[in-house]
């Protein structure tokens, strides 16, 4: 009897330290790879969102990016809003042929179509929406209670 219980002792140990092995021993952080991302990403981030609101969010988009692919699942949707809203700007600009970092949505270039104008406004105007806003304060907030940083310095 000793013997059957000793055995089923040892199975049980054997059974609890093969799941253990499988699964990563339990240590696993599972936003450790979008918190190493982040800060990867800072610096970048600050640097290109020196260059203003427009143009900056612009020049972040690679690291938005980058962050959108290793973003938790929480936090998806709003790393994806987020980068759906830049890119269209970005799309609306190459389209019309016009450098953001010149561009004066008060005095557009002259000729400038007023389709590209349009599509320019209606992608400006989704950026600077609300829930778009709520969505860039939603990772920030992610960025500082989760990884404990900043999403850009």
């Amino acid at each position: 009897m000793r013997r059957n219980l000793l055995l089923g002792a040892m199975l049980v140990l054997a059974v609890v330290a093969g799941f253990l092995v499988l699964r990563g021993g339990g240590e696993d952080d599972p936003f450790a790879s979008y918190c190493d991302a982040v800060t990867d990403h800072r610096e970048d981030i600050g640097a290109a969102l020196s260059a203003g609101p427009t143009t900056g969010l612009l020049r972040a988009l690679p690291s938005f990016e980058a962050l959108a692919d290793e973003s938790p699942e929480d936090i998806r949707a709003d790393w994806t809003l987020v980068v759906d809203r830049i890119t269209a700007l970005e799309k609306a600009l190459d389209s019309a042929g016009v450098d953001a970092a010149t561009y004066s949505f008060d005095q557009p270039p002259a000729g400038l179509p007023d389709d590209d104008k349009s599509a320019i406004d209606a992608a400006a105007a989704r950026l600077g929406a609300a829930d778009t806003a709520t969505a860039l304060a939603h990772v920030e907030q992610q960025a500082r209670d989760v990884c404990k940083t900043p999403l850009s310095m």
